[in-house]
């Protein structure tokens, strides 16, 4: 495939204000995404192509929701605007409505500074890698408009959180309830904060909401998923019997039960599988490089097959999909059923915990009591950026000699940072002083 210049694994993503995140290139990547949605769609023989826009509650969106809708609108496309909803409520709107697109402003997790733009094609799916480079050849083109007759048309979505609140719900067993729960719930001032506690309500529980009280500066600031701890401290004063944490966008989970302990991505992974396993087989999850190895392991034990991908839910789905298997996850809480979803979703996978607990009458310990996760290590040591370290004689004896004294006990991952000028390494074993003495080995071998 072609090298992008904008787009990442998770479409367009920068600082406000910076190259890609400014108004200008939302014109134009609107206007450029909307001749690509619009020739492919018009080829077909259909209507005028429909493509909706749903935002997270940074102060940008605003901003970025009327440069793209005019450039869409100047393409010849018709626009929904959704307002503020999660990102798994834009992939499953674009599906209901069959629409061509939908298109998401969110930064995630990332501080209120930055903002992104990314794509979800018809099918309520990561738009193609071909879609997108047709994208990025057509960033190049001059920008332009249709006559006025063949403009597109924009409207407000009056309903499109209720619409996807019911979509929720519908995950949920009909049999069950979640009567006599209480539950908090941590919104993270995102796109969730006027959609999660309805969910969870409607179903039943008692609900308490924290970071709810979005002003467009506060997204993720010290609440949600990164910030675990603050939902613990909710959970334990309220004596709630559980706390779920989304990100900024809503497709990540962390949860917490009534002892205030935070329960990650693979565990709530776990919780899930072995819900499904009481329904029948399960053929195979797919994890990250970052998998916990307990996880990999209890996955041997109980005959499921496991692979690992390259850290980002689009790499997960992709083998996911390559394999034909329905479950897959990361530890930072992307989780992904595609017997419920076609994306990652935050409000629907702690729903399928629920469903796991509800249907046991365990708590969530007791239902995860057979999973055991390996202390982990990590040590960052300088690098620079390109360099090979597979090359370097040092580093690979002291992964040798690391791996031959782990023997099946724990595993080595070194990887260079993404972001910093910096070498990973990481060392998970089935004890904490082990792991910490070999990842020092590692470093050691670099001095």
């Amino acid at each position: 495939m072609t090298q992008r210049k904008y787009f990442g694994t998770d479409g367009v993503r920068g600082e406000v204000g910076g190259e890609v995140i400014n108004a200008a290139f939302a014109l134009r990547l609107g206007y450029a995404a909307g001749r690509v949605l619009f020739r492919r769609h018009t080829e077909r023989g259909h209507n005028r192509p429909q493509v909706i826009i749903g935002k997270d509650t940074r102060i940008s969106g605003y901003m970025l929701e009327s440069a793209l809708e005019a450039g869409l609108s100047a393409a010849g496309i018709d626009v929904l605007l959704a307002g503020p909803v999660p990102t798994p409520a834009v992939a499953y709107l674009t599906r209901a409505l069959r629409l061509v697109a939908g298109i998401v402003i969110s930064a995630s997790h990332n501080p209120y500074q930055d903002n992104g733009i990314k794509f979800f094609s018809a099918q309520g799916m990561k738009l193609p890698d071909e879609v997108e480079a047709e994208i990025e050849a057509a960033l190049d083109e001059p920008l332009d408009c249709v006559s006025s007759k063949a403009l597109g048309r924009a409207r407000r979505m009056q309903d499109s959180g209720g619409r996807y609140i019911e979509f929720c719900k519908s995950t949920f067993p009909n049999e069950l309830d979640l009567n006599g729960l209480k539950i908090v719930v941590d919104a993270a001032h995102g796109a969730a904060y006027n959609v999660a506690p309805h969910v969870f309500r409607e179903l039943g529980a008692d609900v308490h909401a924290i970071g709810v009280s979005p002003d467009g500066f506060n997204i993720n600031d010290g609440v949600g998923a990164l910030h675990p701890e603050a939902l613990a401290k909710v959970v334990k004063a309220r004596g709630a019997h559980l706390g779920i944490a989304l990100d900024g966008d809503a497709d990540r989970l962390q949860m917490v039960d009534g002892e205030g302990r935070v329960y990650n991505g693979d565990e709530l992974l776990y919780a899930i599988i072995r819900e499904r396993m009481t329904q029948g087989p399960v053929d195979g999850v797919v994890g990250t490089l970052m998998t916990n190895y307990g996880f990999e392991l209890q996955m041997q034990r109980l005959g499921i097959g496991f692979e690992r991908a390259k850290v980002g839910d689009r790499y997960v789905l992709e083998q996911m999909q390559a394999r034909g298997w329905l479950y897959g996850g990361e530890s930072s809480g992307h989780l992904l059923c595609l017997d419920c979803h076609t994306t990652g979703d935050g409000i629907i996978a702690a729903l399928q915990v629920l469903t796991a607990l509800q249907r046991s009458g365990e708590s969530l310990a007791q239902w995860i009591s057979e999973l055991r996760m390996y202390p982990q290590k990590m040590i960052n040591v300088p690098w620079v950026p390109g360099t090979d370290w597979k090359s370097h004689a040092g580093l690979m004896a002291a992964q040798s000699a690391v791996e031959a004294e782990l023997a099946g006990r724990g595993r080595v991952l070194i990887r260079a940072s993404g972001t910093e000028p910096k070498l990973r390494l990481m060392v998970e074993a089935e004890d904490a002083d082990l792991a910490q003495a070999s990842a020092e080995k590692l470093a050691a071998s670099l001095n």
